[in-house]
């Protein structure tokens, strides 16, 4: 048994999809004693915290869309933003629909100024691109913005976030 086990250990670092058929298989049955219980629980708990992180880019990717819309109006690639809005709020009720309990986890405070934060950062990157480092520094006075030079607080709520619509 001991070598069934060190096998299957074994076999999660050179065939990771077999390693999951076999433990599929072996709980299946009810081999409980021959499962790669340490693997298992680590992948078990990287499945919540990538859902987590899902939930995390697609509000990044909303309040980056809305920020930009709301402060940078002639941009020529607003409808762009509408777009990527919509389809990260199609991809978020997707997930909350497969897994409702993230939709709690979403609107918790914490996880919008997580979200946020990530924005900030994508903002500013995203100023400092050739195309738009014309358009930086005529909105932060002369020069480009560093994450600073955002709201350290989230400006937007969950509802904002899941509906607000400031080009209508």
């Amino acid at each position: 048994m001991e070598g069934k086990v060190q096998n299957l250990k074994e076999l999660y670092e050179k065939d990771y999809y077999l390693w999951v058929q076999e433990n599929l298989r072996l709980l299946k049955n009810r081999e409980f004693h021959l499962v790669d219980w340490e693997n298992l629980l680590e992948e078990i708990e990287g499945i919540g915290r990538s859902l987590y992180i899902a939930i995390l880019r697609q509000m990044e990717r909303i309040m980056e869309g809305l920020y930009k819309w709301e402060n940078f109006k002639e941009h020529p690639e607003r409808d762009d933003w509408v777009e990527e809005i919509s389809r990260a709020r199609r991809e978020l009720r997707e997930i909350f629909e497969d897994s409702p309990s993230l939709k709690a986890i979403a609107q918790n405070k914490g996880t919008l100024q997580r979200a946020w934060k990530l924005s900030v950062r994508a903002l500013a990157a995203w100023l400092r691109l050739p195309p738009n480092k014309a358009l930086a520094v005529s909105y932060f006075k002369g020069k480009l913005p560093t994450e600073k030079d955002f709201p350290p607080e989230c400006p937007y709520t969950f509802q904002q976030v899941m509906e607000y619509k400031p080009w209508v």
